[in-house]
């Protein structure tokens, strides 16, 4: 073996030895949740128990659960959290094509502001903007989501529509010249030429809006679930954050057939709250790294 492969060598080991340490610091908490989540209390208690438990025990999972009442918590994260990327989707792309496609006075004026609104801290506008949704009352429902998505004002929207604008202004202008001597108008040539090659960009605003809506604890207190007046909204997120509370009143509904809370029922409440995130991932992964570098999100 030559001096240049012995170096080349040296580099692919110490390239692969830096991924796996960078790797590992990110899987950690994942790997301790899993395994602590399957505890005893003994186990937790028992030096000698690391990461194996001496017995999966699964009561933690409905223990977990029955506290965060997981069935309706869960169908309403997917409702708070589905409905405004659905919205997100459509006034986004439609926002980011006009930016791409038209040339118009004060275009630069727009693109400009709509930076700035995601510059500025969201603490500055947060009091203008529950003032604003208490007069049109949507105050204490998905609606508080719904309605700024709508007018692509949506939770991280900027960003979606820097994507999509990006995105457009990659499709060839002779597909669109050749769809309006055809006779096509602006929506048509909308959904016939350039939608149909935009699944790279609506598949990445789709898991990151998802995601975002779904992790998104303090604008769903404050605006969904509501602060002053709560409604019978709520998320796993929002759940999990009150996990102590909840499992108090559970506990004294269930009596005898609820453990003192402890770390391991509340490693398996962290889990299944997000579970669905990871599954979801595990299930696209191939899709949404191809559409991340399709969109032009490195900078390439």
């Amino acid at each position: 073996m030559g001096t240049r492969d012995r170096n080349g060598m040296i580099k692919l080991i110490a390239i692969y030895g830096l991924l796996i340490c960078i790797g590992f610091i990110y899987l950690y908490p994942i790997l301790y949740m899993i395994s602590a989540s399957f505890m005893t209390l003994d186990d937790l208690l028992d030096s000698s128990i690391q990461w194996i438990p001496s017995s999966f025990n699964l009561d933690n999972y409905r223990q977990a659960g029955a506290s965060m009442n997981y069935g309706n918590s869960l169908l309403q994260s997917f409702l708070i959290a589905g409905l405004p990327t659905l919205c997100n989707l459509v006034a986004c792309s439609l926002t980011g094509y006009g930016l791409a496609r038209y040339k118009f006075r004060g275009k630069g004026i727009i693109i400009g502001l709509i930076i700035l609104t995601f510059v500025l801290p969201r603490q500055i506008t947060m009091i203008p903007t529950y003032s604003m949704y208490a007069n049109l009352g949507i105050l204490n429902s998905v609606w508080a989501f719904i309605v700024p998505a709508i007018v692509a004002q949506g939770l991280n929207a900027p960003i979606f529509i820097m994507i999509f604008w990006q995105f457009f202004r990659n499709v060839p202008q002779a597909l669109v010249e050749a769809a309006k001597i055809d006779g096509a108008g602006h929506f048509k040539s909308f959904f016939s030429i350039s939608l149909p090659t935009a699944a790279p960009a609506f598949i990445t605003v789709a898991l990151f809006s998802f995601v975002w809506y779904w992790n998104e604890f303090y604008l769903t207190q404050l605006f969904v679930h509501g602060v002053l007046v709560e409604s019978s909204l709520t998320t796993l997120i929002i759940q999990l954050q009150n996990f102590n509370t909840n499992y108090s009143s559970y506990a004294q509904t269930a009596a005898s057939g609820a453990t003192n809370l402890n770390e391991s029922i509340k490693m398996a409440g962290t889990l299944i709250a997000v579970l669905p995130l990871m599954i979801l991932y595990f299930v696209l992964q191939r899709h949404f790294v191809e559409s991340i570098d399709r969109t032009g999100i490195t900078g390439e």
